[in-house]
């Protein structure tokens, strides 16, 4: 998984430890509702009781009858998490944070401690929920969740078929061959030292921007199993 950029990211270096401990991660099929379990399997480890850890995502399949022009493929549109049993103090999600507050009118001052969440890869297990009204998705939430399908996408797609090439590196040279691509290099600035200097080359239009993504992750095509079949009503 530290081989693939989106999840290495988010594993910090209190969670390796813990995923030494695991053994196996599996995909399972939801036939109703259409969608896929991730499974991640643990030996026996200090930190919690949970054998399994699970994710399970639920799909979009069918175009919305009211605005069938705006389907655009299977797309995740939830997630769920599991409750983690950690051992005492082995919790690596939180952390403690001791501040000094001071009494507006009195002026004294206090300590005081709380506990608040921690970076850690095992917030993959407690996604942010997915509001019913799209339209209370504030942009901190959505960019969450956007993050969060995506990493759900890749390990079903990617890394669980092809979980030995990823460990060898062999897998990134796909990532590095579509890195060289044209479009992945832009403009430069500076013109070439060696052009013709009564050359004056014509302004170039403005680029056009890009349409956000809507709350739904859309499902891509890759080596791993494909998703349940859906079927249109």
């Amino acid at each position: 998984m530290k081989n693939v950029d989106i999840i290495n990211e988010n594993i910090q270096e209190h969670d390796e430890p813990i995923l030494q401990h695991l053994k196996d991660v599996r995909v399972i099929l939801n036939k109703e509702p259409p969608g896929f379990k991730l499974e991640f399997v643990f030996e026996a480890n200090e930190f919690f009781e949970n054998e399994i850890l699970t994710k399970e995502y639920e799909l979009k399949c069918d175009a919305d009858l009211d605005d069938p022009w705006s389907y655009d493929g299977i797309a995740i549109v939830k997630g769920k998490g599991c409750k983690i049993d950690w051992k005492k103090g082995k919790n690596v999600t939180e952390k403690t944070v001791t501040k000094k507050q001071k009494h507006k009118s009195k002026g004294q001052v206090r300590t005081v401690t709380k506990t608040v969440k921690n970076d850690s890869f095992f917030n993959f297990f407690d996604p942010p929920e997915v509001p019913e009204n799209e339209d209370d998705l504030d942009d901190e939430t959505h960019a969450l969740l956007q993050a969060d399908w995506e990493i759900g996408e890749v390990i079903r797609q990617s890394i669980v078929p092809r979980a030995v090439l990823f460990f060898t590196g062999e897998a990134m040279d796909d990532y590095d061959e579509e890195d060289e691509s044209d479009e992945a290099y832009g403009d430069d600035d500076e013109e070439d030292s060696s052009a013709d200097e009564d050359y004056s080359p014509p302004k170039s239009a403005g680029k056009k921007k890009g349409k956000t993504a809507g709350a739904g992750h859309k499902m891509k095509g890759g080596d791993g199993e494909k998703p349940p079949e859906c079927k249109q009503q």
